[in-house]
């Protein structure tokens, strides 16, 4: 890894952070070989890192694979975050509703980094082949749900969303080709109708679309999206039947939001 800039930076708690990102979905072992090689850092490096990891119950080791895994506490750091965002049990009642009226599944998300990161998830119909779930990462640039939180960050003139549009050109110049046609769309379409969607644009079989609340929950712009699978869409169903549902679920999250405050 990189030597940071900032003399104020912890590179060693950024090196065991670092370790704890490298999993991925579909590869929950890793090896102390993979874990060096993904990180760069050397694997003496690692071995000190993984022992601390698995003291702190971040971390297990698996004597039959011979590989690491994530570990229990991980959850319970998560935990107090998801529990003071009371709007995912505020609106789980009204995402079922819409997940089961679509055929799909609809979900919360929040803005982290280069992606966002599913909050709430509803499915509504077993047969969907994308089962998100609580935790999981999804691009920004591919998806409705991040489209929804770039174009208002865009509109808002915020800074941290210019920057990430910046970060994204820069980053991956062809994938930034690739879907800025859709981009400019997205755009367009926040500021006719207050959703962006997703065509088929980060999983093939999936069309989706997604609405920011206007409103910020604890600072963050979180983002309400429905996905169906593309066999159930019929002509410009996502547009003239989904997408209303979501915006009126949207509408009245923002006033139970509005109401919760005032009484507050």
């Amino acid at each position: 890894m990189p030597t940071h800039a900032d003399p104020a930076f912890a590179t060693t708690l950024a090196h065991g952070l670092a370790v704890l990102q490298t999993f991925r979905h579909g590869e929950p072992a890793l090896s102390n070989r993979e874990l060096s090689e993904r990180t760069g850092l050397s694997k003496a490096t690692i071995s000190r890192l993984t022992t601390t990891l698995m003291q702190r119950g971040l971390l297990r080791f698996d004597l039959s694979l011979r590989r690491y895994l994530l570990g229990p506490a991980l959850l319970s750091l998560s935990y107090p975050l998801l529990t003071s965002i009371k709007l995912r049990q505020l609106a789980r009642p009204a995402m079922y509703r819409l997940a089961q009226a679509a055929g799909g599944s609809a979900s919360l998300g929040m803005h982290h980094g280069m992606h966002m990161v599913y909050l709430e998830t509803c499915r509504g119909h077993d047969a969907i082949a994308f089962r998100p779930d609580i935790g999981a990462l999804l691009p920004l640039m591919p998806s409705a749900m991040g489209r929804a939180w770039l174009a208002q960050a865009v509109a808002r003139d915020d800074r941290q969303g210019i920057a990430i549009l910046d970060a994204l050109r820069g980053a991956d110049p062809a994938g930034w080709r690739r879907h800025q046609a859709a981009w400019e769309q997205a755009r367009r379409d926040y500021a006719d109708f207050g959703y962006c969607v997703s065509e088929g644009d980060w999983h093939a079989d999936v069309h989706a679309v997604a609405v920011p609340l206007r409103r910020q929950v604890d600072g963050e712009t979180l983002v309400f999206n429905c996905g169906v699978p593309r066999r159930r869409i019929r002509g410009k169903e996502l547009r003239s039947r989904i997408a209303p549902r979501l915006l009126t679920l949207v509408a009245r999250m923002e006033k139970a939001i509005a109401t919760e405050t005032s009484d507050g």
